[in-house]
């Protein structure tokens, strides 16, 4: 093991440990399912979609039940944020510049070969639908050209703590639940394109089943907005939400 990934590792698991205290005093009621399905060695690509400024740590959680750390990818303006930049860096995370994603693939592929976990988020963004965006096709591209598990995963209610748009609430008890699905072989015939559907109808019926077993339920019409609208939340729908979205890369 190298020194850098050493000095990586020992700043990610002391963080894993802020979070787990910061859990225990919110008492956030977690259900992790599937975890089994994570290797406890090698390489493979963890996909999940994104709700939550936080989900990169309810992922950590899962994966942390085998001793495993899990390099995610993100958006390189939150590497450049005061103190949260630093943080990435130290633990190792991979910035995603909008123009250049070449060298964000580059450290993601040396980092699978390296043996490690790298964490995808295929929407690249915060769904504000609380649905399944356009899904960006790296993390099939990279478990396909490296031969390494295409892992599906799903968490649901953490955007309640903290999301975009000023949204969430500092309310304990909140269930927060994370499903990990079967893990995707590519094969060699398979084509990018075929890999990533395999992706999506899992994470798709990972989020359903979340969804839909999830045990807390709006107290009032004003606490619908976590909910998606096709299951009577007051979210925007899919169309309004890339409405937005784009206003916001405008702005």
């Amino acid at each position: 093991m190298s020194r850098p990934k050493d000095r990586h590792d020992r700043v990610y698991r002391t963080i894993i440990r802020i979070f787990k205290a910061f859990f225990a005093v919110m008492d956030i009621r977690f259900d992790i399912r599937g975890a089994h399905h994570l290797p406890a060695g090698g390489a493979a690509v963890i996909a999940s979609n994104h709700t939550s400024y936080l989900d990169f740590t309810f992922l950590g959680l899962a994966a942390d039940r085998h001793g495993r750390l899990v390099r995610f990818m993100a958006k390189g303006s939150v590497f450049r944020l005061p103190v949260i930049g630093w943080l990435m860096r130290a633990m190792g995370h991979i910035p995603v510049e909008r123009a250049t994603g070449a060298p964000a693939y580059r450290y993601a592929y040396r980092a699978l070969q390296d043996g490690q976990l790298v964490g995808v988020f295929p929407e690249a963004t915060i769904s504000r639908a609380w649905t399944l965006k356009p899904f960006k096709r790296g993390a099939a591209t990279l478990a396909s050209e490296l031969a390494v598990p295409l892992i599906p995963t799903i968490t649901w209610g953490g955007h309640r703590l903290v999301t975009v748009d000023g949204r969430g609430s500092l309310r304990r008890h909140i269930p927060v639940m994370i499903f990990v699905g079967e893990p995707i072989h590519p094969q060699p015939w398979q084509s990018i394109e075929e890999i990533d559907a395999l992706l999506r109808t899992a994470m798709g019926e990972l989020l359903d089943a979340a969804q839909r077993e999830y045990p807390d339920r709006p107290v009032s019409l004003r606490d619908r907005w976590w909910l998606p609208r096709h299951l009577g939340g007051s979210a925007p729908d899919p169309v309004q939400a890339a409405v937005i979205d784009a206003a916001k890369v405008r702005i």
